[in-house]
C-alpha cells in the first residue's frame, strides 16, 4: 500500500523544479497520486477496509488543496502536472 523509497525517489527526480526539491508543490501532487492510486487498488480487494478508506479521502482532500493553490500561484505549472499525471479536471 505505502510507496517505495525508489519509487518516490524516481517522482522526486521527475518532477523536481531544481536540484534538491522535495517539497515543491509539483511533487507532493506526484507522491500524493502515487499512494492514492496504491489505495485504489488495495480497495479493490479489500472493499470493507473502512478505515484506510479514511485516509484515502484525506489524501485526495490534501491533494485537491495543493492543487488549488500551484492553480492560484501558476496556471501553466498546474496544467503541466494536471497533464502528466493524468488527473481529471
Amino acid at each position: 500500500m505505502s510507496i517505495t523509497p525508489e519509487r518516490k525517489a524516481e517522482l522526486v527526480k521527475e518532477y523536481a523544479t531544481k536540484d534538491g526539491d522535495t517539497g515543491s508543490s509539483e511533487v507532493q501532487i506526484a507522491i500524493l497520486t502515487e499512494r492514492i492510486v496504491n489505495l485504489t487498488e488495495h480497495f479493490k480487494e479489500h472493499k470493507k477496509d473502512n478505515h484506510s478508506r479514511r485516509g484515502l479521502l484525506k489524501l485526495v482532500s490534501h491533494r485537491r488543496s495543493l492543487l488549488d493553490y500551484l492553480r492560484k500561484k501558476d496556471e501553466e505549472r498546474y496544467r503541466s502536472v494536471i497533464s502528466s499525471l493524468g488527473i481529471r479536471r
